[in-house]
């Protein structure tokens, strides 16, 4: 689908400013270890330096935290993957398709733009997994970033509000499925469901609840089109385009009927469980 395929341009300057700062951060703390280790070397006579390479300190105790090429090499891969997560690991797969049926529904090509519709999905999205987030900063990167916990205990937390929204809205069916592929026969509760079952299986519910959204959507235009079309044969117009007279009805009956509140609001209803 085309429109899945545009990501918004202010996405990736978001991304390009964190790895500024983030290299800012890392140029800087380099500096003044070196700056450390020099000072160090002249002041006992001894040389510190055989674990630093080009400034950055490198662990090799067994008791010791993660290297920081290491949680640079992390959080580069996270700020790659994070376009992925975005869509297809939160309400924004559904929201885009639906809303994308509806401007096919309406026959205006391009009116609300590509833009209009990926904004828009997006700040639902952020509405909608807002608890999410907040859950996933409360018990995950807030106690990380004052040492509280490790790094692979921050990663159980932040996973599991995003491991419980998933298994709220993915169907059992899909699990069933993707489990039966995977080979994962004796699944007995829903703690015991591995993410690389989970996520294709949420992933194929929203797009069957996005369609099934989109049909129902489409039901009323069909309607006017099928109405439009009979009272042109009727009339012996033959040779007019039925869109070209359908659109306006189709416009003025979605506007009276306030469609946008309609479907937004019953759209973002289906996530709340």
């Amino acid at each position: 689908m085309r429109i899945m395929k545009i990501i918004p341009r202010f996405l990736y300057s978001f991304i390009i400013i964190l790895m500024l700062v983030f290299s800012n951060v890392v140029v800087t703390e380099a500096t003044e270890v070196e700056n450390t280790t020099e000072d160090s070397s002249v002041t006992d006579g001894t040389d510190t330096t055989g674990n630093n390479i080009f400034g950055v300190e490198l662990s090799t105790d067994d008791d010791s935290t993660m290297s920081g090429a290491i949680q640079i090499v992390i959080v580069l891969t996270i700020l790659a993957l994070c376009p992925s997560i975005l869509i297809l690991l939160t309400s924004f797969t559904r929201i885009i398709i639906v809303l994308h049926f509806t401007r096919a529904a309406l026959s205006t090509q391009t009116a609300p733009p590509n833009q209009v519709l990926i904004g828009l999905a997006l700040f639902l999205t952020f509405f909608i997994m807002a608890p999410v987030f907040n859950q996933i900063n409360t018990e995950a990167i807030q106690p990380l970033s004052r040492g509280e916990i490790t790094q692979e205990e921050a990663f159980e937390a932040g996973v599991k509000p995003i491991r419980n929204f998933m298994l709220n809205q993915v169907k059992d069916e899909d699990l069933d499925s993707m489990a039966a592929i995977a080979g994962y026969d004796n699944i007995s509760t829903q703690e015991e469901i591995p993410l690389v079952v989970l996520i294709p299986s949420f992933i194929l519910s929203e797009l069957r609840i996005a369609f099934w959204i989109g049909f129902l959507i489409y039901i009323p235009f069909l309607v006017i089109d099928m109405v439009v079309s009979s009272v042109l044969m009727s009339m012996g117009m033959m040779m007019l385009p039925p869109t070209t007279i359908s659109m306006p009805f189709k416009i003025l009956l979605f506007v009276l009927a306030d469609g946008w509140n309609l479907i937004i609001v019953n759209l973002m209803s289906t996530f709340v469980t």
